[in-house]
């Protein structure tokens, strides 16, 4: 947002912030999520740079294809160490991990 669309917003009684403060997270809240979401882009593009389907990257988890799109949306219900353990599977290496976040 540049400086002049700020300013209209504002003057029009918008409070202007970040996506931490709208939520109230805390800075390990915000980082947490964060890792999430580096680990589950990563997974996509880990995914699509072996042209692989959801429903095939599924098979290699033996999960399910609605399962590992949820994987590569970061939801709630899909842990940090899942996270991990699907971008193992389709051959990340700790060091790309360690790049991704």
């Amino acid at each position: 947002m540049n400086a002049e669309q700020r300013k209209k917003l504002e003057a029009a009684g918008f409070a202007i912030g970040d996506t931490q403060e709208f939520l109230n997270l805390s800075d390990e809240e915000m980082a947490y999520i964060e890792i999430k979401r580096a680990l589950s882009q990563h997974l996509r593009e880990k995914r699509k740079s072996k042209k692989l389907t959801q429903s095939q990257a599924a098979k290699l988890m033996h999960t399910s294809q609605s399962r590992f799109a949820k994987m590569e949306h970061a939801e709630k219900t899909v842990s940090i160490d899942l996270l991990v353990r699907a971008n193992l599977a389709l051959g990340a290496t700790p060091g790309e991990l360690k790049h991704a976040l």
